[in-house]
């Protein structure tokens, strides 16, 4: 997938940071920006709900990251949590 902000130069020059990396450290890049992601949802699940505890919070979350159909089927006793 193409970045559209990123000019093509420097998209070429962040390919070749990325592939002088180790497998380890691209790793951890990855797990931080899911991490990252993440807190995003969550702040976004309290700006939208401020009502809601934290479980509720982490439910949203996860209703968000599992769409509808497949959150309901998982969690049968939260449908009236939304994101």
């Amino acid at each position: 997938m193409k970045p559209l902000d990123t000019r093509p130069e420097a998209e070429r020059i962040q390919l070749e940071i990325y592939e002088k990396m180790s497998p380890e450290r691209r790793l951890q890049l990855a797990i931080d920006l899911a991490q990252t992601c993440r807190s995003l949802l969550r702040e976004g699940v309290r700006n939208r709900h401020p009502e809601y505890t934290e479980e509720e919070v982490r439910l949203a979350v996860i209703r968000i990251q599992l769409g509808d159909t497949l959150y309901k089927n998982a969690y049968p006793d939260s449908r009236s949590v939304l994101p």
